[in-house]
């Protein structure tokens, strides 16, 4: 008789793991975007958050998806090359967690949030420090013990982290900031391939190659064995977190689009935040927000230590995970306090080179019974792609390659930043094209 335990999850488990799933993909650059383009959008606010919904909820929740049917982004990545696997993996695990993503969510909340309000005569270097120290060492501990994450996060940090958020819209109903205004610059003249652009920023499609293990592991941790129920599972929390995504991100897109002509257009979506929460809340506003932005870092940093932790390890299992834990804490802490803007000076180009990949790879995992899994399909739809986009990060940091720059800046939509659409649906149908070919040859010679 079957074992019924280790074949199906309870509700309540599966609403923890999905609010987990949440958590780890909201941290603060899913606080600030949304509101900004809400601001910056203004009457064609929805238009651009239907396009932001796709690449920052339908393909994060997508590669979850993915990572879990392949058993780990090696695996999909495999499905390209080899050596491609290695080299990809490798970049998403370092660009996601110590060399980007961790130190990015433990200087943000600081810098948006702390330091406007730091007294006269406290160091805002020391302060920093200071800051980053305690939000690692309670990342560290958190992060100590991966099976737990489940309860800690699900039960305590997300449910008061969305209760927050609520407490601001609520607020924002009960005081209302105003009505909706023009939309700016490329806001104004092509709203839906802007909010589509404006997703890569929280890249959580990239977390989510990370994340997709994490997600599997904390549903093993509950006595799903079943690789068939460990996939639908996934399903299921990825459909409560993308459902819980799109809520928070349509408030805080309508708390940005309303407040913007009450207080105008502002450098970034905290500053939009923080205008917001103190004309509903006054001075305790700053507070609410230090705390949302703190709750939405941590658990992201969490994620991301955990799953990097966890591959890292996998590498060499000579260094345990612990120590992993140690060592992606201190460097992270370290790379935290040489400044946000040197971390975000660097972030475009790396997102704009690996994220059309990225979306690629998950596309394809969702496609590839059409085409038999085939290697030629993956490998000519991620080389053309690849080119392309590592070309356009390269452009947009002053390095020009002549010949190679010209041609893929004569792509369509190649100002636009989607320059690689075309040649992706061109490497996808060829390779198909060329797979058919390869089985007739094999049928033929049988």
């Amino acid at each position: 008789m079957k074992n019924l335990s280790n074949e199906n999850l309870s509700k309540k488990d599966l609403l923890l793991i999905g609010l987990m799933l949440f958590s780890l993909f909201f941290g603060a650059g899913n606080l600030i975007f949304p509101p900004f383009l809400g601001q910056s959008a203004g009457i064609k606010t929805w238009i651009c958050m239907g396009a932001f919904f796709i690449t920052a909820v339908g393909f994060p929740i997508l590669g979850v998806i993915s990572v879990a049917k392949c058993g780990g982004l090696t695996n999909l990545a495999k499905r390209v090359n080899p050596i491609f696997a290695i080299i990809f993996t490798v970049l998403i695990y370092l660009s996601i967690g110590p060399c980007l993503g961790i130190p990015r969510a433990g200087s943000l909340p600081f810098e948006m949030v702390v330091a406007p309000y730091l007294p006269q005569g406290i160091s805002k270097t020391l302060a920093l420090l200071l800051y980053t120290f305690i939000f690692f060492i309670i990342a560290y501990w958190l992060s100590l013990s991966p099976a737990k994450l489940v309860d800690r996060m699900g039960k305590v940090l997300t449910p008061s982290l969305l209760i927050l958020i609520l407490v601001i819209f609520v607020g924002a109903l009960f005081k209302p900031l105003g009505s909706f205004g023009e939309p700016v610059g490329e806001y104004m003249t092509c709203p839906f391939v802007k909010g589509f652009l404006d997703g890569y920023l929280t890249m959580d499609t990239i977390a989510a190659l990370n994340f997709g293990i994490v997600i599997a592991l904390a549903i093993k941790s509950r006595g799903v064995k079943s690789e068939k129920v460990i996939v639908s599972t996934s399903i299921k929390a990825g459909a409560i977190a993308g459902t819980l995504l799109v809520i928070i991100y349509s408030m805080l897109a309508y708390l940005g689009a309303s407040s913007g002509e009450r207080f105008g257009t502002t450098e970034n979506g905290a500053q939009t935040l923080t205008n917001v929460t103190m004309y509903i809340f006054g001075k305790p506003g700053a507070v609410l927000l230090a705390v949302v932005f703190t709750l939405a870092c941590l658990t992201t940093s969490v994620g991301l230590i955990t799953s990097c932790s966890q591959y890292f390890q996998s590498l060499n299992n000579k260094i345990s995970y612990k120590t992993w834990v140690r060592v992606l804490c201190v460097s992270s802490m370290t790379l935290a306090n040489m400044g946000l803007t040197k971390i975000l000076s660097i972030s475009v180009p790396i997102l704009n080179a690996i994220y059309p990949i990225a979306l690629m790879l998950i596309l394809l995992s969702m496609l590839d019974t059409l085409f038999n899994k085939s290697s030629i399909v993956y490998s000519l739809t991620i080389l053309f792609t690849g080119i392309v986009s590592l070309v356009d990060s390269l452009g947009q940091v002053g390095v020009k390659l002549g010949f190679v720059t010209n041609l893929c800046s004569s792509l369509p939509f190649y100002s636009k930043g989607l320059g690689w659409v075309v040649p992706a649906v061109v490497g996808m149908l060829l390779g198909i094209a060329l797979s058919v070919v390869k089985e007739k040859s094999v049928v033929e010679v049988g």
